[in-house]
């Protein structure tokens, strides 16, 4: 049994240390060598610092909770709608500043104007298709997935788009990978875990809106395979941010949908989340430059908190880990 209180504790610890006051949150406590962060408040230190909150279970109440609202609301520009931060695309930052304060059962305090093209059949047709599936998924995916999640959230879109973006997306993946279009994986530049940490934001937006995989037996055996071969990268598993969950959510919701080697599966979410939680205990929460940063931090606990799902009875917290995404999508 992997215990998990002590890392709960330190996380919490040091999302208090990024409080400025006023419902506020800082996304970083120190400047890197090229002076290119965001001090102060900043658009993914107050959604992220509720985010960790909320998951694990000490999210603010009463007056504390109607600060840490207005702040978050009052980041929002009025004229486009957008939420903006240089370090990410606007819509990934509008995306999941708006799911941060669905947390709260709130919207957002002006219409997202800007991305109201993206709210028709030929607008998220011509965003999906302009992405560049070859050479950069990854990133590329927070345009396609987070045009979703804006018009779910502001309530921008009905099921008849809904349907359309999901068909979109489903009837294009790689039949041999269960990721991605079909074609750029093997035909592209970008490595085959690049597409996966794409495909990731992609999923969480169908599994939102209970929709199923098309190649599930295919995804289950590509996430095994890039475990086993060390195809998720040099710094997988020894890296405070996102690719953990990426791994884990793809992996432990594809077998949901199918039985296909579910037994397999589960041994290597054990074996990662021994080696996860033994790498994230060896690290000084106060000094490490990734703690530091409560964005990349949240996608640690996310990863810790969808392990803890999937292996039942391996991963004990006094307080249970809550995902988001279980929720509403984007992270």
């Amino acid at each position: 049994m992997i215990n998990l209180d002590s890392l709960i504790e330190k996380i919490y610890t040091v999302v208090e240390r990024h409080y400025l006051g006023n419902g506020a949150y800082a996304r970083y406590l120190w400047q890197d060598e090229q002076q290119s962060r965001k001090m102060g408040i900043n658009e993914y230190g107050c959604a992220d610092a509720l985010n960790i909150l909320y998951s694990i279970g000490r999210f603010p109440r009463g007056e504390q909770r109607a600060m840490s609202l207005e702040a978050l609301l009052g980041l929002q520009n009025p004229e486009t709608g957008l939420f903006v931060e240089e370090t990410h695309h606007f819509i990934h930052t509008t995306a999941h500043c708006i799911a941060a304060i669905e947390l709260f059962d709130e919207t957002p305090r002006y219409p997202v104007v800007a991305m109201q093209r993206y709210f028709t059949k030929e607008g998220i047709k011509e965003l999906l298709d302009s992405l560049d599936w070859l050479g950069r998924p990854w990133p590329q995916s927070h345009q396609g997935a987070g045009a979703y999640v804006v018009g779910v959230l502001t309530q921008s879109v009905d099921l008849e788009w809904q349907d359309y973006y999901f068909n979109l997306i489903t009837e294009a993946t790689d039949a041999k990978w269960g990721m991605s279009r079909a074609g750029t994986i093997e035909g592209g530049t970008a490595p085959a875990c690049h597409h996966l940490y794409g495909w990731f934001h992609y999923m969480f937006n169908m599994e939102y809106a209970k929709r199923s995989l098309k190649y599930p037996e295919q995804l289950i055996d590509s996430c095994i395979k890039m475990y086993d071969e060390n195809m998720l990268g040099k710094t997988f598993g020894r890296y405070i941010g996102f690719c953990e969950i990426d791994w884990v959510y793809a992996l432990n919701r594809a077998t949901r949908q199918t039985p296909h080697r579910f037994h397999e599966a589960k041994a290597r979410l054990y074996d990662f989340a021994v080696k996860f939680v033994r790498y994230l205990e060896s690290l000084d929460f106060e000094t490490d430059d990734g703690v530091n940063d409560l964005h990349m931090l949240f996608g640690t606990v996310c990863a810790l908190a969808e392990l803890q799902a999937a292996l039942p009875s391996k991963m004990s917290s006094t307080r249970p880990l809550r995902l988001v995404l279980d929720r509403r999508p984007f992270i």
